[in-house]
Order: structure tokens, then C-alpha cells, then sequence
């Protein structure tokens, strides 16, 4: 019966499981904003090239 209780209250498990959810909503968001998110890192890498050509 110790035994039942101790695994019951036992929390290691609560970190993985936020962890897990948080993965979940970033990754959610990455592919809901995708099409925004690729023009902006394209437009980025551009103005990088162009800058860094000038130098």
C-alpha cells in the first residue's frame, strides 16, 4: 500500500509532461505561421546578402 502511495505522489513525470506540452503549442505555431514565417526569414537572408556584398 506504501508502495501505491509513493508512486501517486510522486511529480518527476509533471516536468516532462509541460515540456511535451510546450513542444506541442511551439511546433502548432511554427506550422500555422509557416507561409509568414518563410517570407520573413527569406527577406532577412536577402537584405544579408546584398548588405554583405556592399562590404
Amino acid at each position: 500500500m506504501d508502495h501505491v502511495k509513493a508512486f501517486l505522489q510522486e511529480e518527476e513525470g509533471v516536468g516532462v509532461v509541460e515540456i511535451i506540452l510546450i513542444l506541442v503549442v511551439l511546433i502548432s505555431l511554427v506550422l500555422i505561421f509557416k507561409e509568414q514565417l518563410t517570407s520573413i526569414v527569406n527577406s532577412i537572408f536577402s537584405k544579408i546578402t546584398s548588405q554583405s556584398n556592399s562590404v
